[in-house]
């Protein structure tokens, strides 16, 4: 994974158009709120394999960045995005780390399910 670049990420998100994709998206503070204020909630969100259509994907910002997916009667975003990466397999990987290197959010789209 490597810092975002919008131009990229935004012909990767323009080819999945009107197709089928997997969706995996997770946020979270994790435990690390819990080591720096006693009492701090930890909160999570975490969805995988979420089969979604998108008429439109846009990335915005000037980093950390924004993804939106535009549904039929929808939206799903991420926002606080830093990184990237298409991979092997096609699957376009997003994730937002934090000043310290932990992940804090993640945003993945795939043609295929995810590995459980």
């Amino acid at each position: 994974m490597g810092p975002i670049d919008l131009q990229s990420v935004q012909k990767a998100l323009d080819a999945r158009v009107g197709k089928t994709q997997y969706v995996h998206l997770e946020t979270t503070n994790g435990a690390y709120a819990a080591h720096r204020e006693e009492g701090a909630m930890t909160v999570c969100a975490y969805i995988r394999n979420g089969r979604i259509e998108f008429e439109r994907g846009t990335i915005v910002g000037d980093g950390p960045y924004r993804v939106g997916l535009k549904m039929q009667i929808g939206w799903v975003y991420a926002e606080g995005l830093t990184d990237y990466e298409v991979d092997e397999k096609g699957r376009l990987l997003m994730a937002g780390y934090d000043s310290e290197g932990r992940l804090a959010i993640a945003l993945e789209l795939s043609d295929e399910p995810f590995a459980m």
